[in-house]
């Protein structure tokens, strides 16, 4: 009885971190961040820096995709000698 509860309670939490924000969550975290910074809202600097983290967001993406470059650095690799397929 006692594993099979730890095995459920470790369960949990592994599929914690499966979950990903709705797009209006990520949007809200986003403006909380630059709201914590000092921006206020409906200001340009404040719409700057939403699209500073969403570029900041896309490009660790393609970082993710691609690897960061170099040989060995994983991705999907393209072509001969790029990416972890490669010569």
């Amino acid at each position: 009885m006692r594993a099979a509860t730890v095995l459920l309670l470790v369960s949990g939490l592994a599929l914690t971190g499966c979950v990903t924000p709705t797009p209006q969550e990520r949007r809200a975290a986003d403006e909380a961040q630059c709201r914590s910074y000092g921006f206020r809202i409906g200001t340009n600097a404040f719409a700057e820096c939403l699209q500073r983290i969403d570029l900041e967001r896309q490009a660790d993406r393609r970082a993710r995709l691609y690897g960061a470059g170099g040989y060995g650095s994983g991705g999907i690799g393209l072509g001969i000698g790029v990416g972890r397929y490669g010569w």
